[in-house]
């Protein structure tokens, strides 16, 4: 990245990951389709959920959350990505790679938030089954969100603000998807020790809080089932779990392989483990989520009441 502090104009050049003209149009019609198949199914679970009010519950409000967030997610990074993979300028302004940090930062930490307090729910809902209704409450589900907005928020605020104090150097070349924390950081001729020491602990405390809660979350939930005799119950407990739980592992699976590690040894090596989070993850929630759940395949067999969508929801139950 290049920056010159006299006239105040910079910018980088978003390389992506490969600068073969094959290997760009293969990776083109690969990300344009993951794109794709993101929207729509972001979309759906949205409007879904929005149109159906049996699933205007705490459950499914902070699903739609979750939704809302990786959709834009991948319509922060994705959208410049095509164009670079297409175009012979890939260059990003300072203030444009900025803010595409910015929101980078906040919407992955408020992914995070979602699935901690979709966490809670399901701990309230398997442990205290009969006081669900007044522990989970309209006022508290609109208080867990707009703490999980406003922190996401500030959080990717300050991020961003304690990057504008970096210096660059000349290199202008980014081999990589978008601005990405540590990739700029690597770019720098300022000494970023205390920046990283910020972030090491900022992040950590940002992210394993809540991987706290889903921890304690599901050791309450797994002693709850347990206790249950029926097998079929236990079966219908954990199931209900069972989505959620696949969203966590590979949100802070592939999350853990990028930024689990000293800044001096991340390389390319992490683009693939980057595009896994930033990309894979979005694209796999809505298919994680409705797969095999009977009232989401109710709601979009509602708004989509053509007797093929119907055939193939029911034939993803039976199977």
């Amino acid at each position: 990245m290049h920056r010159d502090n006299q006239s105040g104009t910079s910018e980088f050049l978003l390389l992506g990951i490969s600068e073969s003209p094959k290997e760009q149009q293969i990776l083109f019609w690969m990300f344009l389709s993951m794109y794709l198949v993101t929207v729509v199914g972001n979309v759906l679970i949205i409007l879904a959920i929005a149109s159906d009010s049996r699933l205007h519950t705490p459950m499914y409000v902070f699903l739609a959350n979750l939704s809302f967030t990786d959709l834009f997610f991948v319509t922060n990074t994705i959208p410049k990505t095509l164009v670079n993979l297409q175009s012979q300028n890939k260059a990003i302004s300072y203030v444009g790679c900025l803010t595409q940090l910015y929101f980078l930062v906040s919407l992955v930490t408020l992914d995070n938030f979602i699935l901690a307090t979709m966490a809670y729910d399901r701990y309230v809902i398997i442990c205290r089954p009969l006081h669900y209704v007044t522990a989970m409450s309209p006022g508290l589900c609109i208080l867990l969100l707009t703490l999980c907005w406003a922190l996401s928020v500030l959080y990717g605020l300050f991020l961003t603000l304690l990057m504008t104090r970096v210096t660059f150097c000349s290199s202008q070349k980014i081999h990589y998807i978008f601005c990405e924390m540590y990739v700029l950081l690597r770019l720098a001729c300022s000494n970023t020790q205390i920046i990283h020491v910020v972030l090491i602990t900022s992040g950590c405390f940002i992210f394993f809080t809540p991987l706290g809660i889903m921890i304690m979350s599901y050791v309450w939930i797994v002693r709850a089932i347990l206790q249950i005799p029926s097998a079929s119950s236990k079966y219908k407990a954990f199931s209900t779990c069972a989505s959620h739980l696949a969203v966590v592992s590979l949100f802070y699976g592939t999350l853990g392989m990028v930024y689990l590690q000293p800044l001096k040894t991340y390389s390319m090596k992490d683009s693939v483990a980057t595009v896994m989070y930033a990309v894979v993850t979005p694209m796999m929630n809505p298919f994680i989520y409705s797969l095999r759940n009977k009232d989401m395949h109710g709601a979009l067999g509602r708004l989509f009441p053509g007797k093929a969508f119907q055939r193939l929801t029911r034939g993803n139950l039976d199977h």
